[in-house]
């Protein structure tokens, strides 16, 4: 008898962690390299088949938060041309666009496929009003280049990658970069350059430069490249080098760029985390840069431990 109860005690067990398992909400991250040559300008396709496979149900892209006032207050002047340009056209789209959200949500909730064009400029001139560059530039997208998406690549992994697969599987994409701290951030990385100059720390991060280079030349020539990207290996050398670890001697500068990275990271792991705490999805996709990725797994390991953290290449 006691035997049967112990059995019976297992079997409720192991049936309460399947459950448990088939329940928990995962996010799997794919890192890119941006802007790619031209040599190695089908990069993205096999990032592409694994996330058409996986079939997420939400799709996070490296752009602003909408409300994020704060990095938006950096990119109106900031490093990126257009970002700037695109907060120039959300300010004016306030004082001179008429904003319906009935129609909006309307038009939001159609596929793709069956909006019009003049339904596609109403979305476009809407997410430039709602300050959501990441779709704004998904419909925008659209709009160029159709249903099948651009016939050449255009090189820009990220677009390449997250249009189509978003075309594919019907999704707005979701924001989730934090740009709060860049503009200190690439002054820190000027510092530690000018620092590294007599130290070795330099010339540290050029072996480890070439390092990477060298190791992507074989995966380049077999259109692998997207796949060599995402080992741990090589994220683990982009993190390296982005996060000023790579360090012989740690100076002032290399102290306060790897404070910002590290910050940007948790930032980021927390505007994905949340929103999918607050979502009823649970196969979520997350398109960020390849250096973002060994930290970014990292902070939503520590941050949501009930979130399942998986790598592309570990899925």
């Amino acid at each position: 008898m006691k035997s049967r109860i112990t059995l019976f005690t297992l079997l409720l067990v192991s049936i309460f962690n399947l459950v448990a398992q088939e329940n928990q909400k995962e996010v799997v991250i794919i890192g890119t390299m941006h802007t790619v040559p031209k040599i190695v300008k089908h990069s993205y396709k096999p990032m592409l088949r694994f996330a058409k496979k996986y079939n997420p149900e939400a799709i996070f892209v490296e752009s602003p938060m909408p409300n994020d006032s704060i990095s938006w207050n950096y990119l109106k002047n900031g490093w990126s041309k257009n970002y700037k340009e695109f907060y120039k056209m959300s300010e004016e789209m306030k004082s001179n666009f008429k904003f319906e959200v009935n129609k909006f949500e309307t038009l939001s909730a159609k596929k793709f496929e069956a909006l019009t064009s003049t339904e596609i400029d109403y979305l476009i001139k809407s997410y430039i009003y709602k300050r959501d560059n990441g779709n704004y530039e998904l419909m925008t997208y659209i709009k160029n280049y159709g249903m099948q998406g651009a016939k050449k690549p255009t090189r820009h992994e990220d677009g390449d990658l997250t249009y189509k697969l978003a075309i594919h599987q019907n999704l707005k994409v979701t924001n989730m970069d934090d740009q709060q701290t860049n503009g200190i951030y690439h002054k820190a990385w000027n510092k530690c350059a000018r620092e590294g100059s007599e130290n070795g720390n330099n010339a540290a991060n050029s072996k480890l430069y070439k390092k990477d280079y060298n190791s992507a030349i074989l995966p380049a020539v077999f259109r692998k490249l997207g796949k060599h990207t995402n080992n741990r290996k090589s994220l683990n050398r982009l993190h390296t080098m982005s996060s000023f670890s790579y360090v012989v001697e740690d100076t002032a500068g290399c102290k306060e760029g790897r404070k910002y990275w590290n910050e940007r990271n948790m930032r980021m792991a927390n505007n994905i985390g949340n929103q999918i705490e607050n979502s009823d999805k649970y196969k979520n996709l997350v398109v960020v840069g390849a250096a973002h990725v060994i930290g970014l797994e990292k902070e939503l390991k520590t941050r949501f431990p009930n979130l399942k953290v998986i790598l592309m290449n570990e899925y």
